[in-house]
């Protein structure tokens, strides 16, 4: 993955190192989890924010390899 340095308002910064600390994250990567949430967001403007954020736990699991494909019968 490719990064870049880009310069963002010292209070996001700071409210992103609270929120990650408590969430386990680090900055930057709560920064980023707030950025593939705003981006589907706004794809999506009536998807319900608890539906967005829970839609993209099973995409998690499927890249750490948790995913199990479900037979319907």
């Amino acid at each position: 993955m490719a990064t870049n340095s880009i310069r963002l308002d010292q209070s996001l910064i700071e409210k992103a190192t609270i929120i990650a600390k408590a969430l386990n994250r680090t900055p930057p990567k709560q920064i980023d989890h707030w950025a593939r949430i705003g981006e589907i967001m706004e794809d999506n403007p009536d998807l319900p924010y608890e539906f967005v954020k829970q839609a993209i736990i099973p995409k998690a699991e499927r890249e750490a390899g948790k995913f199990e494909v479900y037979d319907f019968g």
